[in-house]
């Protein structure tokens, strides 16, 4: 999985700094959309480096427009505000998106180059999924236990928003108090979609009141320690080299913010909440939606980049669940273990041989001999790769204040100038979720040959627009994360049995969720149905379903991206293996899948289809 910050890759600002710096007057005082691209101000020489300007300029624009990814980008012209969720806004942003497309279709293809016809193929089909997707925009969940605006704003500036002067710690408090409107326009969202009959199942309210109202706990709303928003804005004044007048202005500043504005925006939400709650029902499956099956059908195409449909995918699931258990009951039968495959499971799932104690030593061991698969790995990657990622790879365990809540492993871009290293991140909070058998896979799919291979070279890649090389597409990502935990045992790796079951494991982890997001989606499957489900075949956890089907009622279509990736990467390699015989290099394969940066699967099968021809050629 990738770190979410990573796709708003920071070390971007400096590309975008001084162009959005330039229309800092024009964008500083206000939040509203400015008019599409403006074809004059491309002033280069030939079509190709035209259109990529183009594709620059409008990447920017749409920067510039969004306070929130400015920050995350590290730029701060907008540093005092947060992005507008009104109807308003969405119309304007529509209206932008059909005349930047018109301006982009004006664009002569034949005149480009390869590269760039890509680029413009690409950015055509974001501008038309943008309109397209206009009539479902309420069609989601804006508050629930995944993600949402009342996490977002704590998260995001604690995480996001640095303070280094008095300016900026103005600016946090001008955002605490500017949270007051957006929590006020995220109600205004919700009750459309309650007009609409888009209400989340019961299980999400008292998972979004919770952390809602937690918020609101400590100084200085009652006199238990500080809250974490006033926690984290003391914490950064503190370390500012300014007198303590000017400290306990700023703090008084804003205590007085967080009273008066945040207080009254969380409790209006919380309110809402709770008399939403008790419209709620159990039905879990988006077919509960206004023309549910046309939703459904739209976010699996977009989520998959493919045509194929909820019926194919769930059998497609079905299928390679049956395979990966047949492939699991080899490797029980040769370490010698008696019983049925379930026998099995809940051996790996239970046996202490399995898993590191919970202690200092423990969890070093566990980070110790990640560091040492990923520097074997390094050290294979000539047989597989022509081209390797600058960047260096760290392995670090997730910090206490975030381990809680956090993933069980993540990565996070490095900086393209250098300054940070790529990081692969291990939650060793809970080591009874971290078994060593699935060390290897998680580290190969995380690290080496993963995720860092894959977005530390998008990062470094030369002629690529902005929008290509900070942008992603799920299913090529993630796809590209699961075959890379295959890729290994092609070389000669996971001899360790066990370690080869951890990896079909996760394996098998995806291609569950192609049956059970379908299920819930499509055949009104209910949370006990789907939490079973991934129960009985697999040997997770019985959290990890519950949290797994939880994830898939509120995000429809998101976890089929992964084993949809990774088959239809195989699928391409096997089709050029035929097609090229003695001639095909895995290592110009990988190049094909890498160094384009991410693309809709489709895109893809024409990547490899040229590079097939040429190779022939």
């Amino acid at each position: 999985m990738i770190f979410k910050k990573s796709l708003l890759v920071v070390a971007v600002a400096a590309a975008l700094l001084s162009a959005c710096s330039e229309d800092k007057a024009a964008h500083q005082h206000n939040n509203q959309p400015t008019g599409p691209a403006n074809e004059a101000t491309v002033n280069t020489t030939t079509p190709s480096e035209q259109a990529n300007a183009l594709f620059d300029t409008i990447f920017k624009e749409g920067v510039a427009r969004n306070p929130v990814r400015q920050t995350y980008l590290g730029i701060k012209t907008d540093y005092d505000k947060w992005n507008d969720f009104s109807e308003e806004n969405s119309a304007k942003e529509l209206a932008i998106a059909k005349e930047n497309l018109v301006l982009i279709q004006s664009i002569d293809v034949n005149t480009l180059d390869a590269q760039t016809q890509i680029s413009h193929s690409l950015f055509i089909q974001n501008l038309e999924n943008h309109i397209a997707d206009y009539k479902w925009r309420f069609h989601n969940y804006p508050v629930n236990q995944m993600y949402g605006t009342h996490s977002q704003i704590p998260a995001f500036l604690i995480n996001q928003h640095s303070i280094g002067n008095v300016k900026e710690a103005e600016d946090y408090i001008a955002r605490v108090h500017g949270a007051q409107k957006l929590l006020e326009q995220l109600v205004v969202q919700l009750k459309l979609r309650e007009e609409k009959g888009i209400i989340a199942p019961k299980f999400v309210f008292p998972h979004v009141i919770r952390d809602s109202k937690n918020i609101l706990v400590g100084v200085p709303f009652d006199d238990t320690p500080n809250s974490t928003i006033f926690a984290d804005f003391s914490r950064k004044v503190n370390k500012l080299s300014i007198t303590d007048a000017e400290k306990s202005v700023l703090i008084t500043d804003v205590k007085a913010a967080l009273i008066n504005s945040l207080k009254p925006g969380y409790e209006q939400l919380v309110t809402y909440l709770a008399a939403l709650e008790q419209k709620a029902d159990t039905r879990d499956g988006a077919w509960k939606f206004p023309d549910g099956e046309a939703f459904y059908n739209n976010a699996l195409k977009r989520t998959t980049t493919t045509d194929l449909t909820a019926e194919e995918i769930h059998s497609l699931g079905l299928s390679e669940v049956s395979r990966i258990h047949n492939e699991m009951r080899v490797i029980q039968e040769k370490v010698g273990f008696d019983g049925s495959l379930n026998d099995f499971f809940d051996f790996m799932r239970n046996d202490k041989q399995f898993y590191y104690p919970a202690t200092d030593e423990g969890k070093q061991r566990y980070l110790d001999e990640a560091v040492a698969l990923i520097d074997d790995m390094k050290g294979r990657l000539d047989s597989l790769f022509l081209t390797k990622p600058k960047a260096e790879l760290k392995v670090k365990a997730v910090e206490g204040f975030r381990e809680k809540s956090a993933g069980k492993a993540f990565y996070q871009s490095p900086a393209p100038d250098g300054s940070r290293p790529g990081i692969y991140y291990a939650n060793l909070y809970d080591m009874e979720a971290m078994p060593n058998y699935q060390m290897a896979a998680l580290a190969y799919h995380e690290g080496i040959p993963g995720h860092h291979m894959q977005l530390a070279i998008k990062q470094e890649l030369i002629g690529i627009p902005m929008f290509r090389k900070f942008g992603g597409y799920t299913a090529h990502t993630e796809g590209w994360g699961l075959y890379s935990e295959m890729i290994p045992k092609e070389i000669g790796l996971y001899q360790d049995p066990y370690s080869d079951f951890g990896r079909l494991a996760m394996e098998l982890w995806r291609a569950c969720r192609l049956v059970v997001d379908t299920g819930v989606h499509t055949q009104k499957w209910t949370l006990d149905q789907g939490i079973e489900y991934y129960t009985s075949n697999t040997p997770n956890a019985v959290s990890d379903a519950v949290k797994m089907v939880e994830r898939h009622v509120v995000m429809p279509s998101q976890a089929t991206a992964y084993k949809i990736g990774m088959n239809k990467i195989i699928e391409l390699r096997e089709h050029a293996k035929v097609q090229l015989g003695d001639k095909f290099d895995i290592r110009e394969f990988h190049d094909v899948v890498l160094k384009n940066g991410p693309v809709p699967l489709n895109v893809l099968t024409h990547l490899v289809d040229s590079y097939i021809t040429q190779k022939k050629v």
